[in-house]
């Protein structure tokens, strides 16, 4: 066989291609979160530059996943990189950004609960549900830090984002796991008050989609998120 045949030298090329060392992606994962903890909680105030150097000196590491870190939590919403400046934490969305976001919620995810009642296949079905089921035995504190319910709202999204996917419109699933992304914006916790009903409102959604009653789940989805657009504006009363 010849020295020059394409398909080894294909071959040799994708097998010396390195892949992520374990070690690094887990070193770039934690200091992500680290990040992320420091902005969600507000140690790295909404607007203020974030710097590089000196979160790398915090958290007793090299520059290079603070960068990898910093370039994640932009793809999030959570900084923004400018020209000359490097990056800054977002603002937090006002009451009229918070009310305009669920109002782009309220027109997609009721269409994609009722389409993932008609087209989820099995899969999809039991995704939804076993996040649901992880949801109910891993529910979040009614106070603390972003670390302390981190898992919860994270849970909270991929249910959103699992019900999206099951309508089988691509474009759709998109637009509404984008507009997630803005959810981390307003810094929105997952957190359950006392007597939170965000988790028999998810049950509600699930039971229709289960019987492949499209109108019943779009009206489920559509007073979940009516609800929870209710719980978040009370925030801004609070303060």
């Amino acid at each position: 066989m010849s020295a020059h045949d394409p398909s080894v030298s294909a071959g040799s090329a994708r097998v010396s291609e390195p892949a992520t060392p374990p070690v690094r992606q887990a070193l770039s994962d934690s200091v992500y979160e680290d990040i992320k903890a420091m902005v969600m909680d507000h140690e790295i105030a909404p607007g203020a530059r974030v710097g590089m150097e000196a979160l790398a000196r915090t958290l007793n590491v090299s520059p290079t996943p603070v960068r990898e870190a910093l370039a994640r939590l932009e793809a999030d919403g959570l900084v923004v990189k400018r020209s000359l400046s490097g990056y800054r934490a977002t603002e937090l969305l006002t009451r009229q950004g918070v009310e305009e976001l669920f109002e782009m919620r309220l027109l997609l995810e009721p269409r994609a609960a009722a389409l993932a009642a008609r087209n989820a296949d099995e899969g999809q079905l039991d995704a939804i549900e076993a996040t649901l089921e992880a949801m109910q035995a891993h529910p979040g504190p009614t106070t603390g830090p972003y670390a302390s319910y981190r898992d919860f709202a994270a849970l909270d999204q991929r249910f959103h984002d699992a019900v999206a996917e099951a309508a089988h419109r691509p474009l759709l699933a998109d637009a509404v796991e984008r507009l997630h992304a803005h959810l981390h914006v307003f810094r929105l916790s997952s957190v359950q008050d006392a007597g939170d009903p965000t988790l028999n409102e998810h049950d509600r959604i699930l039971r229709a989609i289960l019987r492949r009653r499209a109108e019943l789940a779009a009206e489920a989805m559509t007073e979940h998120l009516t609800r929870s657009l209710e719980r978040q504006l009370s925030r801004f009363d609070q303060r």
